[in-house]
């Protein structure tokens, strides 16, 4: 059976804020109604020092919308403000189709994508915080219909009730939440107690991180040229050439606008940034905003308080543009194709160049009888060389290996 398609109108106003990524943002508007399986029929912008503070755009281009809305049979409107509910109430009462806006849109995709029982969660407990404002509009509409016959009884009742439900249930998911993010917090615990090397992918949505994360540990991820096509925090392990074991975990893309409400509810998985050893921030060289992409995802890292972790720029797609006119804009980077297998080799070196500087170095004898223990230094720490003494009997090791570890701890 074929999904129905819905026709979309996109409006958009550009002011004196907006202006200089007000085109990109509209571009990403689109993309966002495709993801949501919208089909945009038309875009209506308009130019004015600020928005409106009924409609957003203005009694005129409310004419004009309902006009256009009739002559394309559209079935939604989106918005690329977020609206007020009264705002919204005045729009929906004069075009007389769906309208919703930017916010609602990403947390429909967000409700698409979420595959954990977290991820559902989250994106509920969004959704619901979004709604409970909009429920009290609607609220303070019924109780301004004049008073007396006709705005008592279940009207008033239903929304009452309504509000309740939905304040239980926020509670309670709250509560859910708290158990599995514990839970999460214990497993990263332990990973941490354990010596391992933690990347982090981060970037904007859809710049390959789930394609690099498959490139690197083979996982399989779904990875789509989709904006928000990750959604829940995928850690897998990666086996360097030279045999240690790092962790690479692939996170929610960033987006410009990023509605604080996910963010909130996203805070757990974003949590899992936190507590990386590296970052990979990794950027789309072929995307048209890419100076804004770059910008927002740095912004978000001071936000979220991670702009101590260290850095490295993945520069992905360099097949789709040309490399000698390429000017990288963050340092440390690498320019790599992520779907080749040479920008697998790049990659890899790029980060074990990186990793050698975050490390600490250390040279150790282990005894010819103590194989387990090379084993495990191979496994847990970045070997440079292992030279075997006949006279000693002893292995000279040499490596680099996290500070505090115990490789570190007993270095000679």
């Amino acid at each position: 059976m074929n999904k129905i398609v819905e026709k979309v109108i996109l409006v958009g106003v550009e002011t004196e804020d907006n202006y200089t990524r007000f085109e990109g943002s509209m571009k990403e508007l689109k993309n966002l109604t495709k993801t949501a399986q919208g089909e945009v029929v038309f875009s209506l912008t308009q130019k004015r020092p600020r928005i409106d503070r009924q409609t957003v755009i203005g009694k005129g281009k409310v004419e004009e919308l309902i006009q256009l809305v009739d002559a394309y049979e559209a079935d939604i409107v989106i918005f690329n403000h977020e609206l007020t509910p009264r705002q919204n109430q005045l729009i929906v009462e004069a075009v007389g189709v769906k309208v919703i806006d930017r916010v609602q849109l990403i947390l429909d995709i967000f409700a698409m994508r979420a595959r954990s029982k977290e991820g559902k969660l989250q994106v509920e407990l969004a959704q619901l915080n979004y709604l409970l404002p909009r429920l009290i509009g609607q609220g303070k509409q019924l109780s301004r219909l004049g008073g007396g016959i006709g705005t008592r009884g279940p009207g008033e009742t239903k929304l009452e009730s309504d509000r309740r439900h939905i304040r239980n249930k926020i509670t309670a998911i709250r509560r859910e939440l708290k158990e599995v993010t514990a839970h999460r917090e214990r497993s990263r615990q332990k990973r941490r107690s354990s010596d391992v090397f933690q990347i982090g992918l981060i970037g904007y949505t859809n710049a390959g991180k789930s394609t690099i994360l498959n490139l690197l540990t083979t996982a399989g991820t779904y990875s789509e040229d989709q904006l928000f096509a990750t959604l829940d925090p995928l850690t897998k392990k990666w086996q360097l050439p030279q045999g240690m074991v790092v962790t690479i975990t692939d996170t929610v893309g960033f987006i410009q606008d990023l509605p604080t409400q996910l963010i909130e509810a996203f805070q757990s998985t974003l949590e899992e940034s936190r507590s990386m050893d590296l970052l990979l921030h990794v950027v789309d060289a072929s995307a048209e905003e890419r100076m804004q992409h770059e910008q927002t995802v740095v912004e978000l890292l001071n936000d979220l308080d991670l702009e101590q972790i260290p850095v490295l720029t993945v520069y992905n797609k360099s097949d789709q543009i040309d490399e000698d006119e390429f000017t990288p804009t963050l340092f440390p980077n690498v320019l790599v194709c992520a779907k080749s297998t040479l920008g697998k080799d790049e990659l890899t070196k790029a980060v074990r160049e990186k990793m050698m500087e975050l490390l600490v170095p250390y040279e150790l004898d282990i005894p010819s009888d103590q194989g387990q223990l090379l084993s495990e230094l191979t496994r847990h720490t970045l070997l440079l060389s292992e030279i075997f003494d006949e006279d000693q009997n002893v292995y000279h090791v040499k490596g680099f290996a996290k500070n505090g570890s115990r490789w570190t701890n007993s270095s000679q």
